[in-house]
C-alpha cells in the first residue's frame, strides 16, 4: 500500500479521496492495464481507469489480476495447466475510452506495458485512432510497478490540471528514470514466452540459482548471475539502494506468492533508503506470473 509521504517534487497532487472512480480531473483522463499492479483502491483514488488483459490455462479464461490465479484458472494451473496470456482487444480500450469521454474527459492519456513485451501498446492505439476525444498512448517500457508508476504520475499531472501533452510526457519521464530490478526461481518461464533477449538467455543458461534481472530499453536481460536464494535477495536490496542513493524517490515492492517476504523487503527498505517518499507494495497478476513463474520477488526504483 502507498505510504502517506508527500508526492515526488513538492506537495502531493492526488485525488481527493472522496471523489468517485469514474470521475476525470481536469479535463484529462488516466488509463492503463493491468499489469500495472495497481490495487482497485489506489487506481479509483487517483481516477485511472484499468483495462485487463486476459489469462488463459486448458481452455479457460480470465481477466488478469491476483484474484484469477484463486479461481479456475488456479485450478487449472494445480492439474498442471501452462498459462498463456492474451493482449486486450482494441474494442476493450475503446470501451474505456468511451466510459472516460462520458464523465467530461476532453482527452486521454493511456499508458501501458512496453510494446517489447506485449502487444498491450499496439492494441490501445488501433482504439484510439476512432475515440470521440484524443488519446495518447504511452509506452512505460517498463513492466509490473514500473508501468504503475508511471500511470500514477500521469494521473498527479493530470488532477494538477495539465494539458494532456505535459501528462502524457510526465509518465514518459517517469518511466524513463525508474528501474525495476527482480528475481526468479527460474528462467523457464521468460525462455518459454520469448521474453528474454536470446543472447543474454544463452549466456544465463547455465544458472542453478535465481537470477537477478532488470529491464532495459523495454526489455527483460539478465543483471547478475547470483549463487544463491538469499544471496539473490540480498543483492536485489543492494542494488536498490545503489541506484536510489540519497535522493528523493518512490519505492514499489512487488511479489507473487511471498507477501511476508515482500513485506520483510519493504521494512528494510525503508530504513535503506532515506530518500524514500512514497512506499507501495502489490501483488502481481497472473498475466506477470505467466512470464516470470511463481515465486517472483521485485521492486522497483523512481526518482522524482
Amino acid at each position: 500500500m502507498a505510504s502517506s509521504h508527500s508526492a515526488c517534487g513538492g506537495a502531493a497532487s492526488q485525488r481527493p479521496a472522496e471523489a468517485a472512480p469514474g470521475l476525470v480531473a481536469g479535463a484529462v483522463a488516466v488509463v492503463t492495464d493491468s499489469t500495472a499492479s495497481l490495487t482497485r483502491d489506489l487506481a479509483a483514488r487517483h481516477g485511472i481507469r484499468v483495462v485487463a488483459l486476459r489469462v488463459m490455462a486448458d481452455g479457460v479464461a480470465a481477466d488478469d489480476g491476483p484474484a484469477a490465479l484463486s479461481g479456475p484458472i488456479g485450478d487449472e494451473l494445480r492439474r498442471g495447466a501452462r498459462l498463456s496470456t492474451a493482449s486486450p482487444a482494441p474494442e476493450r480500450f475503446a470501451g474505456a475510452y468511451a466510459a472516460a469521454a462520458a464523465t467530461g474527459a476532453e482527452a486521454i492519456v493511456s499508458v501501458h506495458l512496453s510494446a517489447g513485451l506485449s502487444g498491450t501498446v499496439s492494441s490501445a492505439r488501433l482504439a484510439a485512432g476512432s475515440a470521440a476525444v484524443p488519446v495518447r498512448v504511452v509506452d512505460s517500457r517498463s513492466l509490473g510497478m514500473g508501468t504503475g508508476l508511471a500511470a500514477l504520475t500521469a494521473a498527479e499531472a493530470a488532477a494538477a490540471g495539465r494539458p494532456p501533452e505535459d501528462v502524457a510526457a510526465a509518465a514518459s519521464r517517469r518511466s524513463a528514470r525508474l528501474r525495476s530490478f527482480f528475481v526468479l526461481d527460474t528462467l523457464d518461464y521468460l525462455h518459454a514466452g520469448g521474453r528474454l533477449d536470446p543472447a543474454l538467455a544463452r549466456a544465463a543458461s547455465g544458472l542453478t540459482a535465481r537470477p537477478l534481472l532488470h529491464v532495459v530499453d523495454g526489455k527483460i536481460v539478465v543483471l547478475e548471475k547470483v549463487r544463491t536464494p538469499s544471496a539473490a535477495a540480498r543483492r536485489l536490496e543492494e542494488v536498490a539502494v545503489a541506484f536510489a542513493g540519497a535522493r528523493p524517490v518512490d519505492v514499489a515492492v512487488q511479489h507473487l506468492g511471498h507477501p511476508e517476504r515482500a513485506a520483510a523487503l519493504a521494512e528494510r527498505l525503508e530504513r535503506l533508503i532515506p530518500g524514500a517518499r512514497r512506499r507501495y507494495l502489490a501483488e502481481a497478476g497472473a498475466v506477470i506470473m505467466a512470464h516470470t513463474g511463481p515465486g517472483m520477488l521485485g521492486l522497483v526504483v523512481a526518482p522524482c
